[in-house]
């Protein structure tokens, strides 16, 4: 074979990798869909997409479901076999480690959550007992998911903290204060799937991109305030890592060099000013001062039992010292925020996290604080809304992370017929 023509068989082999993928996007994105619909929708031909098609049928990726009138883009009364991806094509197994909390599912292919938990850490549990028991429950995933398919297609971590994108090792979780944990490699010694470990923050980006509020947009920013401040970019529906993939960790930005003492090491980061606990600390110390609020009563007068639920139901109660904090917390928000907007200009502000319970306190003082602190230009393009994934923002992060890849290279995965 001359050399051009194995340049030439490689090519084709690439446009065809190509095809496949930019049919799995289209499908995800509009199913249920026609064969001529998603020819008029790539720009490819009608004998391409139906040859295509028919492969990812045959591997069970993509099912038939059922016949459908089209007048609009059909002759009338001419019936159309629409498509979608098949949710039987195999599942998916994921999980974020919390400060003091885990949670698991495990989706099908459409993707649908077909088994979940949620489980407290407590604060005295060490670092070995959170590990062994998220690898239980996930271990307790992949027996659910066998259940539904024999074809595992992926398993995916997320953690608050810096994940080393090429060996998949935390490298520091200040809050956790976890140092070089080789998560990658102990999920692959188990697990007999592709395995992906990464940021919390960054993943429920993701996860709000391709299931959530920011379906749709294309330059998002995603803030994630909890026990710590995290956030993601997307940008165009990839996400934003950085050339060491550390980049977003936008709550160790300073914002106060005489401020409190961060987990990092620094002081005065904007995590100081905008987390769980920082509301706790404000809460604490003015009724410390004398000022009264249902709040002690809630937690019988200690402060260890409070949590963000009990300081919103006192907020929803019209407790002055909770409407109080929240709008503290919602003005160092929105001036980070609006710094970010200026740099970043993103068209949607997705806000997540604990704290996310708070919004309808927090989001008209953020978009007060931006529509006074960022460039009107910006401010004018710029949304900010709660996540709609909330909670499990992380956890379908994952599964679009997995899923991500499956749909740009579907040749690599191998399906297992049950």
């Amino acid at each position: 074979m001359l050399a051009e023509d194995r340049y030439r068989t490689g090519d084709q082999a690439l446009v065809r990798q190509i095809n496949l993928s930019v049919i799995m996007h289209r499908l995800r994105e509009n199913a249920p869909v026609s064969r001529a619909q998603l020819a008029e929708m790539t720009g490819l031909n009608k004998t391409t997409v139906s040859s295509l098609v028919q492969e990812l049928i045959d591997r069970q990726f993509v099912r038939e479901v059922g016949l459908e009138t089209s007048g609009s883009r059909r002759r009338v009364g001419r019936l159309a076999m629409m498509l979608t991806l098949n949710p039987e094509a195999g599942f998916i197994v994921s999980s974020e480690i919390g400060v003091d909390f885990m949670r698991v599912i495990c989706t099908n292919f459409a993707p649908e959550i077909i088994w979940q938990c949620n489980e407290k850490i407590l604060s005295n549990t060490s670092q070995q007992q959170i590990i062994d028991h998220v690898l239980a429950l996930m271990l307790n995933a992949e027996i659910e998911g066998r259940k539904f398919s024999n074809s595992f297609l992926g398993v995916s971590v997320g953690v608050p903290g810096l994940v080393d994108q090429n060996s998949g090792s935390l490298l520091f979780a200040p809050n956790l204060k976890w140092h070089d944990v080789p998560l990658r490699k102990i999920l692959e010694e188990i697990f007999e799937a592709p395995v992906v470990v990464d940021n919390e923050a960054s993943i429920a980006a993701l996860g709000e991109y391709y299931y959530g509020a920011a379906q749709g947009f294309e330059e998002i920013l995603y803030i994630s305030a909890g026990v710590g401040l995290g956030g993601g970019i997307v940008h165009e529906g990839r996400m934003f890592n950085g050339v060491t993939g550390f980049g977003t960790e936008f709550g160790h930005m300073t914002m106060d060099p005489d401020g409190e003492l961060c987990n990092c090491g620094n002081y005065g980061c904007w995590e100081t000013q905008v987390s769980q606990e920082a509301l706790f600390r404000y809460i604490t110390k003015t009724i410390s001062r004398g000022s009264f609020s249902s709040l002690t009563e809630k937690t019988k007068g200690d402060p260890e039992l409070m949590t963000v639920p009990i300081v919103v139901e006192a907020a929803n109660g019209g407790d002055e010292l909770a409407l109080e904090a929240f709008h503290e917390i919602g003005i160092y928000l929105g001036i980070g925020i609006a710094s970010l907007v200026n740099i970043l200009n993103p068209d949607l502000v997705v806000f997540g996290g604990i704290l996310s319970l708070a919004a309808d306190y927090l989001l008209p003082v953020i978009n007060d604080i931006l529509d006074q602190r960022a460039l009107k230009w910006n401010r004018n393009a710029t949304r900010v809304v709660s996540a709609q994934q909330g909670l499990d923002a992380c956890v379908m992060g994952g599964v679009a992370k997995v899923y991500q890849a499956i749909l740009a290279e579907p040749d690599n995965v191998e399906l297992q017929v049950a």
